[in-house]
């Protein structure tokens, strides 16, 4: 493998974990960023979001010399021959990706080109970006000077970015010249030599992979808890309906898990982006099911204040603790979260809202700083009387039940994300409420389980590989990209 000289233009939490893992990998990478405090806190070797591992690795290479930050790009551009851009295309008002920052970033680095350079997109944008940047590209650079494009998606799950970028599940290149190609396969020559997949495909194919992979994993998110409303109106149990759809090797366990919905800054972002792509390019009949999609999602938030509604009456005066601000575990990001916007309506509604969230207390009061939170779990939960379980952490599946119920006014817990062990809560007396779920029939199943000679509730047995059990499930069940990962995207 050979020395490259990297760098990588814009250090959010894309570009701040690729620049560590890069240096990881072996290279000499400097972070570009505009914002001085971002830039400042990276250079001392702290991360500015919360990512398991990520501190660690940063600290590593910053101490070592191998990673270094800028807010000078043209610095940058005299210091390395391979440009990544990881900066933000963030959702506009009709729903398209605002691709504006990745043409600034062009525009002023192109010119100060002075050698043969290979500028590699990282951010998620719309089909067909690349070939206008191409074509910019062509036009604003020195006369003799090559500047070369590719496309190199990113498949970061919130929580799991270090290995996915260290190890990833595969490597999509899109490139239009052999020497881009050879250059992005040298760059990750470690992971290809451990086996990793390479898929290399065309500029729009790449550009296509992350949108449609995230399409795809929010039609199946989608589906189960469109089986929720209907297992509500018919007494069935959807996690029981999920685990047998499991069972069929063609649909798979992963990503059937029903609950509150997905949220954050990609599933939800990039099928409205495709929506709005599909509209600009006349083939709006292509996509017009993730429009369902997404009403189908934003109604699982209607749901959970619904059931919390027919929990407690009125709100006014009522005190709800609220287990989970992040919209998924292991993750600080409350973009889009479907637990932190229950809160929100539940508050506005008249109630008494306190939030416990492992890792998302502050993010979460930068949002909504009308709420209260609380230092853990037991505190958010004293005098509540209804106790509402909205992200998977898995110290929430850890607590005590019965602790819990010597602080709480009520023991009622509506588990938002079917995540608990309910036969736990069930046990010390408290009253569960699950979306999709019939706990009656499960109670009854479960006492059928133990006459048969089980011993074991339903959802202890052991299922087969990618079918586990759902109120038994490991945290790493499910992913941003189909692997192991928490809950609902």
């Amino acid at each position: 493998m050979s020395l490259h000289r990297i760098s990588v233009i814009g250090t959010g939490y894309l570009g701040a974990t690729h620049a560590a893992g890069m240096a990881e990998l072996g290279h000499e990478v400097i972070g570009v960023d505009s914002d001085p405090a971002r830039i400042g806190a990276l250079a001392e070797g702290r991360v500015p979001f919360h990512e398991p591992g990520l501190p660690e690795l940063l600290a590593k290479h910053v101490a070592s010399g191998r990673l270094q930050f800028t807010t000078s790009l043209k610095e940058a551009a005299e210091r390395a021959d391979t440009h990544f851009i990881c900066v933000g295309t963030p959702q506009g008002p009709d729903g398209a990706a605002d691709v504006s920052h990745i043409h600034a970033v062009i525009d002023q680095l192109v010119p100060m080109l002075t050698t043969p350079t290979l500028i590699v997109g990282k951010s998620t944008v719309p089909v067909g970006t690349a070939q206008a940047l191409m074509e910019r590209i062509a036009r604003i650079a020195k006369p003799g000077v090559e500047v070369d494009l590719a496309w190199n998606p990113e498949f970061l799950r919130e929580g799991y970015a270090v290995k996915d970028t260290l190890h990833p599940n595969r490597l999509v290149i899109g490139a239009t010249t052999p020497d881009a190609e050879w250059t992005l396969r040298d760059l990750y020559q470690g992971p290809i030599a451990e086996g990793v997949p390479v898929v290399v495909t065309d500029l729009p194919t790449s550009e296509l992979v992350k949108v449609a992979a995230n399409a795809f994993l929010a039609t199946k998110i989608s589906f189960i808890n469109s089986m929720a409303e209907l297992c509500e109106a018919t007494g069935a149990d959807v996690t029981l309906l999920a685990d047998a759809l499991g069972h069929d090797e063609r649909i798979g366990r992963r990503f059937l898990n029903s609950g509150l919905g997905f949220g954050g800054g990609c599933l939800p972002k990039d099928i409205r982006a495709l929506v709005a792509r599909a509209d600009e390019l006349g083939r709006p009949e292509s996509v017009r099911f993730l429009r369902d999609m997404d009403e189908i999602n934003q109604r699982r938030r209607d749901r959970i204040v619904e059931m919390a509604a027919a929990s407690v009456g009125s709100f006014r005066g009522v005190k709800i603790a609220v287990l989970g601000a992040s919209f998924k575990p292991d993750s600080d990001d409350v973009r889009d979260s479907p637990a932190l916007d229950v809160a929100i309506r539940l508050q506005e509604a008249g109630a008494f809202v306190t939030i416990y969230d492992p890792a998302a207390n502050l993010t979460a009061r930068a949002i909504a700083p009308t709420l209260r939170f609380a230092a853990n779990a037991l505190t958010a939960c004293r005098k509540a009387d209804l106790v509402l379980h909205l992200t998977e952490w898995a110290e929430f599946g850890e607590l005590d039940p019965a602790a819990v119920g010597d602080v709480v006014r009520r023991k009622v817990l509506i588990d938002a994300r079917n995540a608990l062990d309910v036969h736990r809560w069930q046990d010390a007396d408290w009253v569960v409420h699950a979306p999709g779920r019939s706990l009656d029939a499960l109670d009854k199943h479960a006492e059928r389980v133990s006459r048969d000679g089980g011993h074991r509730h339903v959802h202890d047995a052991k299922m087969p590989e990618g079918c586990e059990a759902t109120t038994r499930r490991s945290p790493q069940e499910i992913s941003d990209d189909g692997r192991a990962q928490p809950t609902e995207a």
